[in-house]
């Protein structure tokens, strides 16, 4: 996992594959929503038949039909989209 003040990214590939830095643990996750903390905040990832993998030490991916990403600080959502296919 990633170290407190490394670099948060998203980079979103064709709506199918999700890679982020910066993640701080893995709160929860199934096939429909994954929900980590982030130096940032909270990250909501939600879509269908989700996947979760490191793809080395500091870089997690999510595959699956990604619909929607919400970054929630605890005072305000600063980043919000919502993906129609």
């Amino acid at each position: 996992m990633a170290q407190e003040g490394m670099p948060h990214d998203l980079t979103l590939k064709g709506r199918k594959k999700l890679t982020m830095t910066g993640v701080t643990e893995v709160v929860s996750f199934d096939e429909n929503t994954v929900i980590v903390h982030t130096d940032l905040g909270t990250l909501t990832v939600q879509g269908q038949q989700l996947q979760l993998s490191w793809t080395g030490e500091e870089v997690l991916r999510v595959d699956g039909s990604v619909s929607q990403t919400d970054v929630d600080t605890g005072h305000t959502r600063i980043f919000s989209a919502h993906l129609e296919f």
